[in-house]
């Protein structure tokens, strides 16, 4: 579609929505290190913090542009994505492409004036997903490796903005926790595949329920047993133990919205949405905070 067909006006719209704001949840991640490096004597970090998280978000949201410049004809046959604007039509996939590079190129550029290993993660983190969208995503399991690398670059993306170190244990709850939902999202997926027709992923031909269920068992016990682990075994505190609970039942609310709900295609808005896993996050953070803050 010709630019000179759609209302200019238009334009700054679409493309916001193709930014897609709502999934910058998932950046949050970056602020895990920052969390746990009470106390914050000085405004620093913070700022560096966010700087992290809005260097993820365009870059991320460049990512989804190639995307769904990649998908478009299959996005037509989505449910949920015939939406999208480039999809829909609404939007030049020329003037979103442009779009999602200067984005990259905004967020490298500030990220190697400010932090030069940082921008080798979010270049890392960019190359990998070109990967995934031409390749990856079609190879059984390692697909759902692939989007769980994302959240364990942005943990430690988030580390070294503000120049902390992290523990071994931290970066398996980190991997752990992006398996866990990568999972769920690729159970949702299945069960939407079959439940409705149109284009799907091919590689979804190579899972099965029960194979997703069990992935999940053990993906479950082994988050849980290694945050328990890390809180026990944190520099800070022993008593960073009191927030299992949140952890536990956190994920126990996850499962039942994929497995009974039948959600988890998107667990950004699941974070939303749902008002028992927030209120659960947010109970979690104001006890990490309150914690570290108390035994400093």
């Amino acid at each position: 579609m010709r630019i000179g067909a759609i209302s200019m006006n238009r334009i700054p719209t679409l493309l916001w929505r193709e930014l897609r704001p709502k999934q910058w949840t998932k950046n949050l991640l970056v602020f895990a290190a920052l969390l746990f490096s009470f106390p914050l004597s000085d405004g620093q970090p913070v700022w560096l913090a966010v700087f992290g998280f809005l260097a993820f978000s365009l870059t991320a949201s460049s990512i989804y542009i190639l995307n769904d410049f990649q998908d478009r004809e299959a996005d037509q046959h989505h449910p949920d994505k015939q939406y999208r604007p480039i999809a829909s039509g609404a939007l030049p996939p020329g003037l979103a492409l442009a779009a999602g590079a200067g984005l990259l190129l905004l967020s490298l550029a500030a990220a190697v004036w400010l932090r030069p290993l940082f921008a080798l993660i979010l270049l890392i983190y960019f190359l990998i997903n070109v990967w995934y969208s031409f390749y990856l995503k079609h190879v059984v399991i390692i697909d759902m490796f692939v989007i769980a690398s994302g959240f364990v670059l942005r943990a430690i993306g988030g580390a070294v903005i503000i120049g902390v170190p992290f523990t071994p244990w931290f970066l398996l709850c980190a991997m752990l926790l992006s398996l866990f939902l990568a999972i769920g999202k690729r159970r949702h997926e299945l069960v939407l595949a079959r439940t409705t027709s149109g284009e799907y992923r091919r590689v979804l031909d190579d899972y099965s329920l029960p194979f997703l269920d069990q992935l999940t068992s053990i993906v479950t016990s082994a988050t849980i047993v290694s945050y328990a682990v890390f809180s026990f075994t944190a520099a800070a505190t022993v008593h960073l133990m009191w927030t299992i609970p949140f952890v536990i039942y956190g994920m126990f609310r996850y499962l039942y919205l994929v497995q009974v709900k039948q959600q988890g295609g998107a667990p950004e808005r699941v974070l939303l949405e749902d008002r028992h896993i927030l209120i659960t996050v947010v109970l979690y953070v104001l006890s990490v905070v309150c914690i570290l803050t108390l035994v400093d």
